[in-house]
């Protein structure tokens, strides 16, 4: 018996992505005249007939979501997490949650397992490895509603949720220069994420915007984001900066990291640096000194993008695509 071709043989024959392929067969308006001649002559030749099967069972309605976030064990996402159980379970839907650990592949194997689960849409926060996004792509292909918050892409025509991470930072750093630092540095994220982006462009262009001139030998990227990766650059820094007198972190975790190295150096927080974190996670508030910080509302973020993603599922007409930008709050502790 021959076996039934799908898209992906089309796709193999052609080297191209199979999210591609369908597009092309749907006529979708970003793929090319030419790539679609290709694709439907091709198809033909082959033989190639959808599987109505497969289609039918992704649109039978399971009432189940799926969520993606890179780490279970953070705060931030926790926050979320609660967010979003607390409007799905009301509205009549299960979640099943998984981990990217941070890892591209990873990503791409939970987004395949969720889709054959037969979720009735994802909930996606990206890994910090993530620039490809054929995995999703493919999905939107088949009219699977997806929503991004936090962690997003622009190369995708999804709604999205997310913080204002631009002003949040703008404010800590202002609030930085207001108590009189003149020399800070930002210890960034990595910039495969725009909201890593987004905290630095706060960053210099509140230090422009109160005349002082942005030094790139001020801007550590601090990719890993973990205390023990901050301390250990804190401590560098320190000893070949001395006149720092001010420290912005791209997260509260890269933050305690830097009072950790600061406390074992003998430099006073904040009589001689003072430090601003950013997220709010439960350890701000505990840590001696109590760390100053931007809080996101990560539960209100977690019931924004379930929200969307349900109203889209439940629709009958094509998805509007919704921007969701959520404000921050500047919460001063005793590091400044």
């Amino acid at each position: 018996m021959k076996a039934h071709i799908t898209i992906k043989d089309l796709a193999r024959e052609l080297d191209i992505s199979p999210s591609t392929v369908s597009r092309a067969l749907k006529d979708h308006p970003d793929i090319s005249p030419e790539t679609k001649r290709l694709v439907k002559e091709l198809a033909e030749e082959m033989n190639y007939k959808p599987n109505l099967i497969a289609q039918g069972l992704r649109k039978s309605k399971t009432n189940t979501i799926g969520v993606i976030v890179p780490e279970l064990i953070h705060f931030f996402f926790s926050t979320v997490i609660s967010g979003i159980e607390n409007v799905a379970y009301a509205r009549g839907y299960n979640v099943i949650l998984c981990q990217s650990d941070e890892n591209y592949q990873r990503e791409v194997t939970d987004t395949r397992a969720l889709w054959n689960s037969r979720v009735d849409g994802m909930l996606v926060s990206l890994s910090k490895e993530t620039t490809k996004f054929d995995h999703f792509q493919e999905m939107l292909d088949d009219e699977l509603p997806i929503v991004f918050f936090d962690r997003i892409t622009d190369q995708l025509k999804t709604s999205q949720v997310i913080v204002d991470d631009y002003l949040g930072a703008y404010k800590a750093v202002e609030l930085l220069i207001n108590k009189g630092c003149k020399k800070i540095v930002h210890l960034a994220g990595p910039d495969t994420l725009e909201i890593s982006r987004n905290r630095l462009k706060g960053y210099t262009d509140a230090l422009e915007s109160n005349g002082l001139s942005v030094d790139k030998n001020y801007i550590y990227p601090c990719v890993e984001g973990t205390y023990e990766e901050s301390k250990v650059l804190t401590a560098e820094f320190m000893q070949r900066q001395p006149e720092v007198d001010g420290i912005f972190a791209n997260n509260d975790m890269a933050a305690l990291g830097s009072i950790l190295a600061l406390q074992d150096m003998n430099i006073d927080i904040p009589d001689q640096v003072k430090v601003v974190g950013f997220s709010d996670w439960q350890l701000s508030s505990l840590i001696k000194p109590r760390l100053t910080t931007v809080s996101q509302a990560g539960y209100e973020m977690g019931q924004e993008a379930t929200s969307i993603l349900i109203d889209q599922i439940e629709s009958s007409s094509d998805p509007v695509i919704i921007k969701k930008v959520i404000s921050t709050k500047l919460i001063e502790r005793e590091t400044t």
